[in-house]
């Protein structure tokens, strides 16, 4: 037989070869438990033990709050901020949207450059049903400026109209 095969047979031996554990009592050599056990016996139930031990530490983490501890799990709280964070960027992203339309459309009736045959009537009805809330919002110096501008404009039609219509 080669030496593989009979360390093989001897481990396999050494593996299953009854054992008996026995707990004395020390004074009266009186025999308080006895168990009867193989090697392999012992392996298998620390392995499931160990395992167990495991699976129980990972359910306690993972459904306490006791996860809150361990580094890299979020916060109940830090969720929920940034929950609320994310609908506020949201609304206002909707918000700059709405506003930025509305000055678009300030600048088309500025400039003259308005489609009158086309009016879309899904877009009116849904301004009307999305209403803004009353924002404060103050001008800026670019739009103080424009205003003047155009107010000056309208006063030199207006007297070049007056003059067409005295000739």
């Amino acid at each position: 037989m080669s030496k593989k095969r009979l360390k093989k047979q001897k481990l396999k031996k050494h593996l299953f070869t009854k054992n008996r554990l026995v707990i004395l009592n020390d004074e009266t050599f009186e025999e308080v438990f006895s168990l009867r056990l193989t090697l392999m016996n012992v392996f298998v139930f620390a392995t499931l033990g160990a395992i167990l031990i495991i699976f129980v530490t990972t359910l306690i983490i993972a459904f306490t709050p006791l996860r809150e501890y361990i580094p890299g799990y979020p916060s109940g709280k830090l969720k929920r901020e940034a929950t609320e964070l994310a609908l506020k960027s949201d609304s206002l992203e909707f918000a700059i949207k709405k506003n930025e339309a509305y000055l678009e459309s300030i600048k088309k009736v500025l400039t003259g450059n308005l489609d009158y045959a086309k009016v879309n009537k899904d877009s009116i009805l849904a301004i009307s049903v999305d209403t803004l809330p009353d924002l404060q919002l103050t001008a800026t110096e670019a739009e103080l400026e424009l205003r003047k501008r155009v107010a000056e404009e309208e006063k030199k039609e207006n007297r070049r109209n007056k003059t067409e219509e005295r000739k």
